[in-house]
Order: C-alpha cells, then structure tokens, then sequence
C-alpha cells in the first residue's frame, strides 16, 4: 500500500464512514501511519462532512479512533 498523505487518509476516512463504516479500521490504521509519517499528534476532521454530526456521534468517533491510536478533534 503506497503512503498516503494526510489529507488523503482523511478523506478516505470520510468516504468510510459515509458508505455506512466500510474498511473503517483499515482506513484508521492508514491514518495512524499518516499522523505519525508527518509527526501530527491529531486528526482534525471537518464535523459538517460526517454522517452524525451531532455530540453522540463525534464523540463516538472520538472513542473509536482513540481506541485505535488515533486521536480526533473537530474544527469549528
């Protein structure tokens, strides 16, 4: 699998989580070696392109990725 960047494995994330979470742990994972490739601590993801953008669903994604490594905050 070649290196993603950053911006990529986001929207990879995003287009996951919009087909109903398919390959989200792989997708996670690639955004892990993303983070770590560019030594940035956290993903910021963009709350009006998620499915459930409401409390419950960011912070269920928020623990979600948190128990994979991975950790995310909104931007506002």
């Amino acid at each position: 699998m070649a290196d993603l960047t950053l911006a990529q494995a986001i929207d990879n994330v995003y287009a996951s989580l919009r087909a109903n979470n398919e390959d989200i742990d792989t997708h996670i994972a690639a955004l892990k070696g993303a983070l770590a490739a560019q030594g940035v601590k956290e993903a910021v993801f963009d709350p009006t392109k998620l499915a459930q953008n409401n409390r419950q669903g960011r912070k269920m994604m928020q623990s979600y990725f948190k128990k994979r490594g991975v950790t995310v905050t909104f931007s506002a």
